[in-house]
């Protein structure tokens, strides 16, 4: 039963890192080499096809996306936390109005609101600027309800009382009681925000039309030349903008598994 367990999962690695291994493949192909069939084997194209890619101010783009992804994990996070932490350990008016309007927020699609937060961002200024992309975060409905849930199974309410007849403040009980036992929490939604920060298409699509302010994901889609699209060199731009999810994932996987299973093991 174990030799069929460890196969069956073998299957399912391999099948889920073959995108992986045909993307870092492919960007090592002359482009127009890529349509005489599917490659398997790594090819001596590679550095052709990096330095096509770093001549398109890549570097520039890079920095754009990790600024991005990185104001939308640490606003994103601690904002969800504090409204988490409010409705799941504090009784207040409109408690409940408050928990329902963020799973009506969760359900409606985001593209609904595309055209109003564009015109709301231009009224203020920020037009083709990195700003749409960053402040949407500050507003993240999922993590204010993931939060929520997460504290609610995670801080027991002894703890908070006990300090408070200790005489500890409520941003102390916040900071020093409430924050260490919800870390787990707080990684596995660093990760899923850096994730979905990083890969967002829509929102830069629609806010830049400036190259400077591009993130990785636009950068991508306009690389190549006048009437061709140079597909290896998007390959290898792919492949490097990978780098950084991969190092955020291996840094927190073992914080991001015990947050996913922490609802379901104590729920």
């Amino acid at each position: 039963m174990r030799v069929v367990k460890l196969s069956f999962l073998t299957v399912i690695t391999l099948a889920s890192l073959f995108p992986f291994y045909m993307m870092v493949v492919m960007s090592t192909y002359y482009n127009e080499d890529l349509f005489l069939g599917l490659p398997l084997l790594p090819a001596s194209y590679f550095i052709e096809n990096l330095k096509t890619v770093f001549k398109s101010n890549f570097i520039q783009v890079y920095a754009n996306s990790l600024l991005v992804s990185v104001f939308a994990v640490v606003f994103s996070c601690l904002i969800s936390a504090l409204i988490g932490f409010a409705i799941a350990k504090y009784e207040f008016r409109l408690k409940k109005a408050l928990n329902y309007f963020i799973i009506i927020t969760m359900m409606v699609p985001s593209q609904v609101g595309t055209i109003g937060y564009i015109i709301e961002m231009r009224n203020m200024g920020f037009g083709n600027t990195l700003f749409p992309i960053m402040l949407v975060w500050l507003a993240f409905p999922f993590g204010a309800f993931f939060m929520t849930q997460f504290i609610k199974d995670t801080v027991p309410k002894e703890i908070i009382e006990c300090a408070r007849i200790d005489g500890c403040s409520e941003p102390r009980i916040m900071a020093q009681i409430a924050m260490p036992l919800i870390k787990s929490g707080m990684s596995t939604l660093a990760i899923l925000v850096f994730l979905w920060s990083w890969n967002s298409y829509l929102l830069p699509l629609v806010t830049i039309n400036n190259p400077k302010w591009y993130t990785v994901p636009i950068f991508v889609s306009n690389l190549g030349i006048v009437h061709r699209s140079d597909y290896a060199a998007r390959m290898c731009a792919l492949t490097l903008s990978t780098i950084p999810i991969l190092l955020v994932f291996i840094a927190g996987s073992k914080n991001f598994i015990k947050g996913i299973t922490a609802g379901a093991i104590k729920g």
